[in-house]
């Protein structure tokens, strides 16, 4: 390992130091002096030297003999900082320099669509180098502040029967997805990326599978990958990275928002981006306060989802689908029950449901769309308000017709749930390799009717 010190070729150093960074430095930052490693810990290193000279949270770089990589800085005291890597297993030694990069710019560009990067903003894909755009933003910017922002107005349909009719969605919406692993979540996202109300689409995969990250871009996004982003960071990259992606990816989705385009951001998932945010806390020192994650998590969580919806007036807006992996099918988690009350809007997906062979397993009855009656109509919001009175008749009922304690004729409601709301849970099946639909209460009205003409149809949906 490079063991130098800054005496002697000091001033030399520096200079080669300060060339080698030059893209990655914030313009608007000037080169301070540079620091030095003084201590190495599992998960980061600190360095003496910077403490006046950085803020919490930006960027510096050091020189490994691998060549320049980056760090955040996590903690700042009087004489020391308190960096993480960026990148797992960089080589680092006592007495390496480090010097001050500031907050971490990207610059977006239209031809990064269709492009899948890191979170570094460097491609994966195989294809050539990104082109910059002509403007950097910072990955840590704020939301719009709130009385500048539109209202949200329109609804738009994602071609998933089971969001359009029971929580249909609006531009600019916030929705959670909410789910144990295994259940579904990643396969229902890939089915909304493929709607059409969009003109770009950023999706951020955070601590995903590597295997599934191909076949997610070639065999889901399809013709949809033309105006399409992914920032991809696998489950074996460093929690520094998993950290930024979701960052890099609303940041991007900033970009083509404030150019007055609709913009879908996609972001599997929020919990990984929570346990990212927690293993770099806890290796600068911060305690947990809640099941193991300490404030910090708290924190960053509202201020990434805040960053989506609405634009300020003039500019588009950013509608974002966010999974979260509840931990246990516990759905009041910590980080579940802080993201509900956030967002605008949940999709539960139940266990049950899946085992019964019934995808996208979305219990109508849990999920809700805050803002539903801003897309239904009136006719609209009666009939979901009808279909899910039949759907709790016939689902809290389930134990006594199956013991035989029920006689037909008894309650006439109770009648028709039993007729019609098998219909309902086929019609509401869907694949990823089924065509989206285009009319979703058409589907159903076309199913309830064939099946109600049918000869004895009635006695066999009661009988089964």
């Amino acid at each position: 390992m490079d063991t130098n010190t800054a005496e002697g070729s000091g001033g030399a150093k520096l200079a080669q130091m300060a060339d080698l960074v030059r893209r990655f430095t914030d313009p608007q930052v000037a080169i301070a002096p540079g620091g030095h490693v003084r201590t190495i810990a599992a998960g980061h290193y600190t360095v003496s030297g910077l403490s006046r000279h950085v803020r919490l949270g930006e960027f510096v770089a050091h020189r490994s003999p691998t060549g320049i990589h980056l760090g955040e800085v996590v903690r700042v005291e009087p004489d020391i900082i308190y960096v993480c890597p960026i990148e797992p297993g960089e080589p680092i030694g006592i007495g390496d320099t480090v010097i001050r990069k500031g907050a971490f710019r990207v610059a977006p560009d239209d031809s990064w669509c269709g492009r899948t990067i890191s979170s570094l903003c460097e491609p994966i894909d195989g294809k050539e180098p990104l082109r910059n755009g002509l403007s950097k933003r910072s990955i840590s910017n704020t939301a719009p502040p709130s009385m500048t922002r539109q209202r949200i107005e329109h609804g738009f349909a994602t071609g998933v029967r089971a969001i359009d009719i029971f929580s249909p969605l609006c531009l600019g919406q916030r929705l959670g997805i909410f789910a144990g692993s295994g259940v579904g979540k990643s396969t229902l996202l890939s089915m909304v990326a493929r709607a059409e109300a969009f003109d770009k689409v950023v999706i951020s995969l955070v601590g995903e599978r590597g295997r599934e990250v191909r076949e997610f871009i070639e065999d889901t996004l399809g013709d949809n990958l033309e105006k399409s982003i992914v920032v991809v960071a696998t489950s074996d990259e460093s929690p520094m990275l998993r950290k930024m992606a979701p960052l890099v990816g609303i940041t991007i989705a900033e970009h083509f928002r404030d150019k007055g385009e609709n913009v879908l951001f996609i972001a599997d998932s929020v919990t990984r981006f929570a346990h990212a945010i927690r293993e770099v806390a806890v290796a600068s020192g911060e305690p947990p306060i809640a099941r193991g994650y300490p404030a910090s998590v708290f924190t960053e969580l509202p201020r990434l989802l805040e960053r989506a919806g609405p634009g300020p007036e003039g500019t588009g807006t950013i509608t974002a689908i966010i999974s979260i992996l509840v931990d246990g099918d516990n759905h009041n988690d910590p980080i579940a029950d802080s993201a509900r009350g956030i967002l605008d809007g949940h999709i539960v997906l139940e266990r049950s449901l899946a085992e019964e062979g019934r995808y996208p397993p979305i219990n109508p009855l849990s999920s809700i769309s805050r803002l539903a009656r801003k897309a239904w109509t009136g006719d609209q919001e009666k009939l979901v308000a009808r279909l899910k009175s039949l759907i709790h008749r016939f689902e809290e009922t389930r134990d006594l017709r199956l013991i035989g304690g029920y006689r037909a004729g008894s309650d006439p409601d109770l009648d028709m749930a039993i007729k019609q709301v098998p219909i309902i849970y086929d019609v509401l099946k869907q694949t990823p390799g089924d065509p989206l639909s285009g009319d979703a209460y058409g589907d159903l009205a076309n199913a309830l009717r064939a099946a109600m003409a049918a000869p004895g149809a009635g006695n066999q949906r009661q009988k089964g």
